[in-house]
C-alpha cells in the first residue's frame, strides 16, 4: 500500500506542474493530416552566437487522450528562455472512453502512436527550418516525460527495430542525444509495478498482443542504440517508480551500453516538468550537457 504521506507529496507536486498557464507557441506545423499530427515550436529567449539546439519534447499523460502537449508548454517555455529552440509534438493518443479492461481511458493506438511519432521526427528538420529559422537542425536532443519519456527513447532506437518494422531506420537517426524524464523505459518492470493501471499493456493492443509487440516497442528490449542516453527520475516517484529507470539502465549495461540515470532525491514524478522545481533546471542542464 502507497504510504498516504507519498500519496499528499504527489498531489501537491502535480498541482504545482499544472497550476502554470498554457503558453501559446511561437509556430506550429502540421506533419499530417490529423487534427493531432502538430508540432508546435518556441523560438530561443537568448540568442547564441548562431543557430540554437533544438529540443524535441514529447509530452506524457500515459499514452491517454485527456493529456495533450498543452500541458507541457510552461516546460517548452522554460527551455526556450535557457536559450533552445523547441519543438513540441503532438501525437495520436488512446480514446477518451474507458476502456472494457481498463480503469480509464484507453492508453496509446497502435499503430497510430507509433506512426506519428515516428513521422513527426522525420518531417522536423524541414519543418524546423521553414518555421523556426533560430533552429539548428543538426544539433537535436529529444526529449520526453513519463510516457513522453518512453516515445523519446523509441524515438532514439528506431535504427535497431526488428527487420520488417515500418518504423525501422537504415541507419541511427540523426541526434545529439536523448534525455527521458521519468520514463516508462522498461515495459515488463511497468507491468510488474503497476504503472499507470498496466498502459504500457494498453498501448500494445491488449495482453494478447503483448509478445508479438513487444520488440518493437519496448526501449529495453531496444538496445544497444549508440546513442548518448541519460534518465532523470525523482526517487520519491510513485507514478512511474524509480526502478523501471534502474531496470532499462541495466539492460542497457548487459547490452554494452551505458545510460546516465540521475536519481534526485525528494523529488516526486511531475517536478521534472515544472518550471518551479528545482528538478527542472537539472533537466535543462542535461540536455545543455549534450546539445552544445
Amino acid at each position: 500500500m502507497t504510504d498516504p504521506a507519498a500519496v499528499e507529496r504527489d498531489a501537491a507536486e502535480a498541482a504545482s506542474a499544472f497550476s502554470h498557464p498554457a503558453v501559446a507557441p511561437d509556430a506550429t506545423a502540421a506533419y499530417g493530416e490529423h487534427p493531432d499530427q502538430l508540432v508546435d515550436f518556441y523560438a530561443p529567449h537568448r540568442r547564441p552566437a548562431g543557430p540554437a539546439p533544438l529540443v524535441v519534447l514529447l509530452h506524457g499523460g500515459a499514452w491517454r487522450a485527456p493529456y495533450d502537449r498543452r500541458h507541457v508548454t510552461p516546460l517548452a517555455a522554460f527551455l526556450a528562455r535557457q536559450g533552445f529552440a523547441v519543438a513540441n509534438v503532438e501525437y495520436r493518443r488512446g480514446s477518451s472512453l474507458p476502456h472494457q479492461d481498463a480503469a480509464g481511458p484507453v492508453a496509446g493506438r497502435w499503430p497510430e502512436t507509433f506512426d506519428d511519432v515516428a513521422a513527426a521526427l522525420d518531417a522536423l528538420p524541414a519543418l524546423a527550418a521553414a518555421a523556426l529559422p533560430a533552429a539548428d537542425v543538426r544539433r537535436v536532443v529529444v526529449t520526453g516525460h513519463s510516457a513522453g519519456g518512453h516515445l523519446a527513447l523509441w524515438a532514439a532506437a528506431r535504427h535497431v527495430l526488428p527487420e520488417g518494422s515500418p518504423w525501422r531506420l537504415a541507419g541511427p537517426p540523426p541526434l545529439r542525444g536523448v534525455v527521458a524524464l521519468a520514463p516508462i523505459a522498461d515495459f515488463t518492470a511497468a507491468e510488474e509495478l503497476g504503472v499507470c493501471g498496466g498502459a504500457s499493456a494498453q498501448l500494445l493492443g491488449g495482453p494478447e498482443h503483448w509478445a508479438d509487440r513487444l520488440p518493437h516497442a519496448d526501449p529495453a528490449a531496444l538496445l544497444p542504440t549508440g546513442i548518448a542516453t541519460a534518465v532523470v527520475h525523482g526517487r520519491e516517484d510513485i507514478v512511474v517508480p524509480a526502478r523501471v529507470a534502474e531496470s532499462y539502465v541495466a539492460a542497457a549495461a548487459k547490452a554494452g551500453e551505458t545510460v546516465g540515470l540521475t536519481l534526485l532525491d525528494g523529488v516526486g514524478h511531475f517536478p521534472l516538468i515544472d518550471p518551479a522545481a528545482d528538478a527542472c533546471a537539472v533537466v535543462a542542464e542535461e540536455i545543455a550537457q549534450l546539445a552544445w
